[in-house]
Order: structure tokens, then sequence, then C-alpha cells
């Protein structure tokens, strides 16, 4: 998806549930969904007040958690109580650097595979999943 189709889909999404698209939280969106950083409500919140000086972190939050409702992030809630989020809400695994906290984003047909035969196989509907690997990243080792 293009960076305009994503910010429609963005702008729509917000309004179909009754929200503004103001431009802070327009930013905001931005910022957490066009990242493979998995980037914390505070590297969001520094990352928007460059550009919009007078946001609060309060609403940066308040974005975060609808975004999360639309189903367009996921929260990550990791080791030493920081939550990160992935806009990238298909089935992946998280591979995560015990030594840095970098999280890199593995896509691959397996991870959906599994959610498949868990789902067809036990008459479960899966709602979210979450796979996450721990370990060393090249950088770190």
């Amino acid at each position: 998806m293009c960076p305009n189709e994503t910010l429609r889909t963005i702008i729509d999404a917000l309004r179909k549930k009754g929200y503004k698209a103001t431009p802070q939280r327009i930013a905001i969106c931005k910022a957490a969904l066009q990242t493979s950083t998995h980037p914390t409500a505070q590297e969001i919140y520094k990352k928007v007040k460059e550009e919009h000086p007078t946001i609060s972190l309060a609403t940066v939050y308040q974005t975060l958690k609808v975004l999360k409702e639309l189903n367009l992030v996921q929260e990550l809630p990791f080791f030493q109580r920081k939550i990160r989020f992935d806009p990238y809400t298909k089935p992946h695994i998280n591979l995560v650097c015990l030594k840095c906290g970098a999280i890199k984003d593995l896509n691959d047909p397996v991870a959906q595979l599994i959610i498949d035969k868990l789902t067809n196989s036990a008459d479960f509907k899966v709602n979210g999943q979450r796979i996450d690997v721990y370990g060393i990243c090249k950088k770190c080792s």
C-alpha cells in the first residue's frame, strides 16, 4: 500500500469509528504505522513532537489505543515493562534481541500455516496471535 492509500485508510478508519482525523492524530498514525522498528509510545511522541510541539503524551497514548481498537496496530508488552507497537498485524514471528531490545519481523509462511492448522483442527477462532523468539541479534553478538 502506498503512503497516500495508507493515509486514506487511516482517515477512513478513524472517521468510521467517530474520531476526528486531526493533524496530530494523523502524524501519530504515520509515526506508528510507517515504521518497522516497533516503537514505544514515548518514541512516537518524541518523533511527532518535532512537527507538532504542543502535542501531549496523553494524545499519543489515546491515539494508539484507537489504532489498537481499529486493529491497525498490536501492543507488544516486553521485558522491562515497555510496550512496543507493531503495525504488522498479520501472523508473523518477532525476533527479539535480549541485549539491545531490537525487534525484527520474520515474515514466514510457516507462521500462517500454524495459525491455520490451529484454527481448522481445534475448531478455534483466532482473534490474534503473537510468536516471539528471543536471542541475540547480529549487531550485539
